[in-house]
């Protein structure tokens, strides 16, 4: 497993759970109570953070930074699946990484677990079915139309995602575990984070299908 590979998909990692964890807790703490901000100013900065990284680490890795993502492209066989477990693997370490630096940048207890009981039930669950599809239709449509607009397509989806899915938008099981150890604005109950896992490699399941159907060469 090329070393290049690892780092760049370990980095991006860290840096992506750093806009969303950072993000949370100076949102949290400037926008006073007004959850729609706090929540827009998180937004934002990820969906930033996520053009800047894979723009930059796109050509080394393919910056997928998300399991789910490295699973899609596995299935596709466009990831040697001796491949597949490094990366997720580091993806997990890089993102746990991440939310400890945050934790240390805004002088909080490194180490924390999330309290944040809200992120359950059936319409969540099925929210993060969707987010996590259109994440892949995104990506996997964007390589057969316009393979230098991904940056852009998952900036933006992720960004709008946040907002237009009950779960906002958490896509990735890599992020929902960091994000596990976090007891912030962006944290989710450790509890409630195997349900997510399952919606989101049921997504990937249905646009193996779905996507390999509608963008297939003609």
């Amino acid at each position: 497993m090329n070393a290049q590979k690892l780092l760049a998909e370990g980095l991006g990692t860290a840096f992506l759970l750093i806009s969303v964890i950072g993000s949370g807790i100076m949102a949290e703490t400037l926008a006073q109570g007004n959850v729609a901000l706090a929540l827009l100013a998180n937004a934002i900065a990820t969906g930033c953070m996520l053009f800047a990284i894979i723009t930059t680490l796109g050509p080394i890795s393919g910056a997928h930074f998300n399991p789910a993502v490295s699973l899609a492209f596995a299935l596709r066989g466009d990831l040697p699946w001796k491949d597949f477990g490094p990366y997720v693997l580091i993806q997990i370490i890089g993102g746990i990484l991440g939310v400890w630096a945050c934790h240390w940048m805004f002088d909080q207890s490194i180490l924390q677990t999330s309290a944040t009981m809200h992120r359950t039930g059936v319409s969540q669950w099925f929210s993060e079915i969707v987010a996590t599809f259109g994440l892949l239709f995104v990506i996997f449509g964007g390589l057969r139309s316009k393979p230098e607009a991904i940056p852009t397509l998952v900036a933006l989806y992720i960004t709008g995602a946040y907002w237009y899915t009950s779960s906002t938008s958490f896509a990735n099981p890599a992020v929902t575990i960091a994000r596990g150890f976090s007891d912030t604005f962006a944290g989710i109950y450790p509890g409630h984070i195997v349900m997510f896992i399952v919606m989101q490699l049921i997504a990937v399941g249905i646009g193996h299908v779905v996507l390999r159907i509608l963008f297939a060469e003609e």
